[in-house]
C-alpha cells in the first residue's frame, strides 16, 4: 500500500504529529487530490483543541487547499486527473434539506466540513466530495490560491452580498488574515474603502493594500469617526473582538449594515436604538460553496489581489501554527509539500 506523509492530531489538545498513513482511496462520488499547498487558518484551532463538537481522532487538520486532482472514484465526470483544484471550509452538502432545496448549500442541514467532518489537508493527499471541489486558474500558484479557499471566500461573499454598490463607502476592521484581503478585494469592487485598525503604524499597510483612509482606534471611538466621514454602507468585521465590534454599529450610515465573520467567543453588546434610530442591521456571514471559491479564484487573478504569507514546509507544521495562533504570522501561513 502506497504511504504518505500527514500531520495529524491524535486527541483534543493534542499535539501535531508527522506520520506516515496509508494514501487514501476515492470512493463513489469523490475526488483524490495532490496537495500542493494548504493554508493554516485560525479555525484550524477548533480541531487543535476539540472545540467543535463530534470530531473523530486522529484528525488531519486544514480547509485551505491546494493541489491537483489524481483520480476520481466511481460516478465522478467532472473531474479528470491534473486538474489544478482547490477544497475550502464547505465539504459537501445533502442536497436534499431545506436548504439545499432552495440552493443554500453552503447552510445544508446535514453539511460536510472538511478537516473536521474527514481528514484535510495537512497531508501529501487527500480525499473529497466532488461537489466540495473547486477549479482552479492555472496562472495562480498553489501557496497564494490556498488562503483564498477560506479567508478570501469568506470576506469576498460577505462583501458582495452586503448590498452596497460601487462607490458606496465600505470599512474593513482588522488589517490581519482575513482584513487584509478584505481591503484588497473591497477596493477592488469599487468601493471607497476605510481600514480600521490600532495604532498609526499600520496606516502605511492598510494604504498600500488600497484604502482610501485609515482610522486608527487608539486615537478615538470607532463610530464618531466614522460619522464625520458620513458613515458606512457596510463595516466587515474581521477581527474577532467582542467589544471592538459592537463599537462599530455606531458608525453605519442610515439602513448600513454591519456584517461579521471574524466570530468572537463573547457575545455582542449592541444598543437597540442605535440599529432602530438609522435602520442599521447586523448580520453574520459563513464561506461559501466550491462555486463561490471558483468566484472568487477567478476574481483575485483578474483584479491583482493576492494573499500576505508565509511558507512552511509540512514537517513545520506546528511551527506555522504557533505562528498564525500567536498572530505574528504576516498574513497567511502556508505549508508547502514540494520535496
Amino acid at each position: 500500500m502506497p504511504r504518505m506523509k500527514a500531520v495529524q492530531i491524535s486527541k483534543a489538545g493534542g499535539d501535531f504529529e508527522l506520520v506516515e498513513r496509508d494514501i487514501p482511496e476515492p470512493g463513489p462520488g469523490q475526488v483524490h487530490i495532490k496537495v500542493e499547498a494548504c493554508g493554516i487558518c485560525h479555525s484550524d484551532f477548533l480541531v487543535k483543541e476539540g472545540v467543535w463538537p463530534g470530531i473523530e481522532y486522529p484528525r488531519v487538520p486544514g480547509h485551505e487547499v491546494a493541489g491537483r486532482v489524481d483520480a476520481v472514484g466511481a460516478g465522478v465526470t467532472e473531474w479528470t486527473p491534473g486538474q489544478r483544484v482547490g477544497v475550502g471550509w464547505h465539504g459537501g452538502h445533502c442536497f436534499k434539506c431545506e436548504p439545499c432545496r432552495r440552493g443554500h448549500f453552503v447552510l445544508c442541514q446535514f453539511q460536510k466540513i472538511t478537516a473536521i467532518s474527514f481528514d484535510g489537508g495537512y497531508a501529501e493527499y487527500m480525499v473529497a466530495r466532488s461537489e466540495a471541489v473547486a477549479a482552479m486558474p492555472d496562472d495562480l500558484p498553489a501557496a497564494e490560491a490556498a488562503p483564498l479557499m477560506c479567508a478570501g471566500i469568506t470576506v469576498f461573499n460577505a462583501l458582495r452580498h452586503s448590498g452596497a454598490r460601487a462607490g458606496d463607502t465600505v470599512a474593513v476592521q482588522g488589517i490581519g488574515g482575513l482584513g487584509h484581503l478584505g481591503i484588497q478585494y473591497a477596493r477592488q469592487m469599487g468601493f471607497h474603502t476605510l481600514a480600521i485598525g490600532r495604532g498609526q503604524d499600520k496606516a502605511p499597510l492598510a494604504r498600500k493594500l488600497g484604502a482610501h483612509e485609515f482610522i486608527d482606534t487608539a486615537a478615538g471611538s470607532v463610530g464618531p469617526n466614522l460619522q464625520k466621514l458620513g458613515g458606512a454602507r457596510m463595516i466587515l468585521a474581521t477581527a474577532p473582538d467582542a467589544k471592538s465590534i459592537s463599537a462599530l454599529v455606531g458608525g453605519l450610515a442610515t439602513d448600513g449594515k454591519l456584517v461579521v465573520v471574524g466570530a468572537p467567543g463573547e457575545p455582542l453588546t449592541v444598543n437597540a436604538l442605535d440599529l432602530i434610530s438609522g435602520r442599521r442591521s447586523i448580520q453574520g456571514w459563513p464561506s461559501g460553496t466550491a462555486k463561490d471559491s471558483e468566484d472568487t479564484l477567478r476574481f483575485s487573478v483578474q483584479s491583482g489581489v493576492r494573499p500576505m504569507i508565509e511558507k512552511f514546509p509540512l514537517a513545520k507544521a506546528a511551527e506555522a501554527y504557533d505562528q498564525m495562533i500567536s498572530g505574528r504570522a504576516r498574513f497567511r501561513a502556508v505549508l508547502t509539500m514540494a520535496g
